[in-house]
């Protein structure tokens, strides 16, 4: 056998090798990506403006390979009053409350991995075509994940892009009216007793970004540009390999 046919048998091998590496790697690389697809949303068998007395419901899918999820903190959209809404059920042991700007609902870690679903019941949609609803989903070693994005607006300055809940909704019924929001609780003239330091559960979506959040995980996005990356770089390799192989016949 002759040098010439060692050389490009041993290339051709070469090239058999990196192709296989690079499915290997490529398969990888989309299994580690699959947490980074979790979300969370939001749906309705009612999803209409000016319905009243709509049941939403919530499900926060898991980011997390080694806590569960404790907490959710939403933001309620314009025209949703935190008075205009009231639980109704969720994951065992967890209780409702409302804050300044929506609701939360905590309690016992839901099992590693798990989903944390619940629904609250909203006396009446406003007139849109589509609710947004931020939220904070915290796990039980402290890190959140941030679900406030607007559509493509971009990712939150940590590899992430994770958009908000949004619900889409038909037009208004004819004839519906908008009813008079519910009114808040009267102020008393007692002096309010002091607030504490307000923490990363209490503290709006922007105001939480500051606090420890889940970096572990790239976006969709990102591991798919690294899946290219690594395909260019092999077919070049293979490439060059080939040519050399050609330049020595």
């Amino acid at each position: 056998m002759s040098r010439n046919t060692l050389s490009r048998n041993t290339l051709s091998r070469t090239a058999r090798r990196l192709t296989v590496a690079a499915a290997a790697a490529t398969t990888a690389v989309l299994l580690t990506a699959v947490p980074a697809a979790a979300h969370v949303e939001v749906t309705s068998d009612t999803a209409q403006a000016l319905a009243q007395n709509v049941q939403l419901t919530f499900t926060a899918e898991s980011e997390s390979a080694t806590a569960g999820i404790t907490q959710l903190r939403v933001v309620l959209p314009k025209g949703i009053a935190p008075t205009d809404v009231v639980y109704g059920e969720g994951p065992k042991g967890w209780t409702f409350a409302p804050t300044s700007d929506g609701y939360a609902v905590k309690g016992p870690a839901v099992k590693v991995g798990g989903d944390a679903e619940h629904s609250v019941v909203v006396r009446q949609l406003p007139d849109a075509k589509e609710l947004v609803f931020k939220t904070l989903q915290t796990y039980s070693d402290g890190k959140v994940d941030r679900w406030i994005e607007l559509g493509e607006s971009g990712g939150d300055g940590h590899g992430h892009g994770n958009e908000a809940p949004v619900l889409k909704l038909k037009a208004a019924a004819p004839g519906a009216q908008s009813e008079a929001p519910t009114p808040t609780a009267p102020e008393t003239s007692a002096a309010p007793a002091a607030s504490p330091t307000p923490t990363a559960d209490e503290a709006s979506p922007q105001a939480a970004a500051t606090e420890k959040d889940d970096d572990g995980g790239l976006s969709a996005g990102a591991w798919t540009g690294i899946v290219a990356a690594i395909l260019v770089a092999v077919a070049a390799v293979v490439f060059l390999v080939r040519r050399k192989g050609g330049a020595e016949q």
